[in-house]
């Protein structure tokens, strides 16, 4: 019986792997015709069916007997990074860990602590360093976790050091990590091996003050870019975290920041950053005047349900954490002319 089926059952025959991100005819941009398109719409992760692997003709089979297993997906994604090529991460307190997909060999995994460790409470922040290791950062554990590229817990960094770790940076060059304290409204410098290497800020509206930080980027130039959330503004420090500059204030109109969280910075240097209130991402240049606009409340391409988190990848790839969606949403910034 078992071999019939296999010859006459829908999924009897393997499949080869599918397209992750297809492309379509009907092609979402922004801004819209006639202007030159800048963003291009690619595509979303919602579980692990997305990366739509090779099913074997066994597998077909285990499928029409039995039904396919339930997809593995998200339930409150907040923060996203990228390898730059095939992996993605993607930090969730509502499962209590990191959704880890690899685009190329189309394998999913959950990553957690093991339960002899110090649990993984409320993971809100992501970020890769050079050695390929994953920074996780725990807000109800005042601490940032450490795992290899397979998965495996090595150890915390930041152990009476930090109050409520949200977003995280990493810088190429030394390797020191940027987190952004909401509990303590500052930014608290780590070496890579976890000692306090500097803090700036302090709750308050002035400069280099701040009132819940949420995430943190840095540019080419080792600028750091922080979402002050409730001083509606982006502030700009240097490579001495002197501050520079700071991007946008109060207001319900483009240019202006309502809750801004995700902040990153594209191949050009424009600054992108995520309004959970508006639904939308704005894009600046590096002296903070608005240069596009896009996203309202929806579910659609383009549309976004409480986003929070972005990163965009050395090749103008821009990743959104769209929470309430359970989703993350791609998108490719395009060069002038590549349109």
């Amino acid at each position: 019986m078992l071999a019939l089926l296999a010859l006459g059952a829908p999924g009897g025959c393997s499949t080869p792997p599918g397209v992750v991100f297809e492309r379509t005819d009907a092609e979402v941009r922004w801004p819209a015709p006639p202007d030159e398109a800048r963003i291009r719409y690619v595509g979303r992760l919602v579980s692990d069916r997305d990366l739509k692997p090779a099913r074997s003709g066994l597998q077909g089979v285990g499928d029409f007997l039995f039904g396919r297993d339930e997809a593995r997906g998200m339930a409150s994604p907040i923060a996203v990074c990228t390898d730059g090529g095939d992996r993605v991460f993607v930090a969730d307190p509502g499962v209590g860990g990191v959704h880890a997909f690899n685009l190329r060999t189309r394998k999913y995994e959950l990553w957690r602590t093991p339960e002899d460790e110090v649990p993984l409470l409320q993971p809100v922040g992501v970020a890769l360093n050079s050695t390929g290791q994953l920074l996780v950062s725990d807000s109800a554990a005042g601490l940032v976790f450490v795992f290899d590229a397979g998965g495996r817990l090595l150890g915390t960094l930041g152990e009476g050091l930090l109050e409520r770790p949200v977003g995280i940076a990493v810088d190429p060059i030394d390797g020191r990590l940027f987190i952004a304290d909401a509990g303590s409204h500052q930014v608290v410098v780590l070496a890579p091996d976890g000692e306090e290497v500097a803090r700036v800020g302090g709750r308050g509206p002035g400069p280099g003050e701040f009132n819940y930080p949420t995430y943190v980027a840095l540019d080419e130039e080792g600028r750091l870019y922080i979402s002050d959330t409730l001083n509606f503004r982006v502030q700009v420090l240097g490579r001495d975290l002197e501050f520079l500059r700071s991007i946008g204030s109060k207001g319900d109109l483009p240019g202006y920041f309502a809750q801004p969280k995700g902040v990153a910075i594209d191949p050009d240097g424009h600054v992108y950053v995520v309004d959970a209130n508006f639904e939308a991402a704005q894009v600046f240049n590096s002296v903070g005047m608005l240069l596009l606009a896009w996203g309202h409340e929806g579910r659609g391409p383009g549309e976004f349900w409480l986003p929070a988190g972005i990163f965009i990848d050395a090749k103008g790839w821009i990743w959104i954490a769209d929470s309430y969606n359970r989703r993350v949403q791609v998108f490719e910034y395009l060069r002038p002319g590549a349109g």
